[in-house]
């Protein structure tokens, strides 16, 4: 499916419960039907300004969070043998070394191998 029909489809019950409150609004309240028009225009058109913004987020195979660190350079804040803290692009990360690797001294470079939940799999970067 792509990607823009995903996003819509997402935004669809906003859509219609806004619509719902709307209508309540015009039939209660008494507001005019060209305000309640252009109240769900504007609200539709907030959600297809956003979609540029948020794109990548419905696309298939996106990477988020400590994924999109795989792959990059670190600094060990302390010896990992075999766990102890990274920093990774400015952010302070919870690491761990493989069993069969030696252990990092503290301020060594590390490269990011994996990612298990919020705790990053490093091994020592000569380079």
């Amino acid at each position: 499916m792509p990607t823009l029909a995903k996003y819509l489809l997402f935004q669809l019950p906003g859509w219609v419960l806004v619509a719902v409150i709307l209508a309540g609004l015009d039939y209660w309240a008494e507001i005019p039907d060209w305000t309640a028009l252009g109240l769900f225009i504007l609200w539709l058109a907030k959600d297809l300004v956003m979609y540029p913004l948020l794109r990548t987020a419905y696309e298939p195979g996106a990477k988020t969070g400590s994924e999109q660190l795989i792959g990059t350079r670190g600094v060990a804040q302390g010896e990992l043998s075999p766990r102890g803290y990274v920093r990774v692009r400015g952010e302070l990360w919870h690491a761990e070394i493989r069993p069969s690797d030696p252990p990092v001294p503290r301020g060594s470079p590390v490269r990011v191998l994996a990612a298990e939940g919020m705790t990053l799999i490093v091994k020592g970067d000569k380079a």
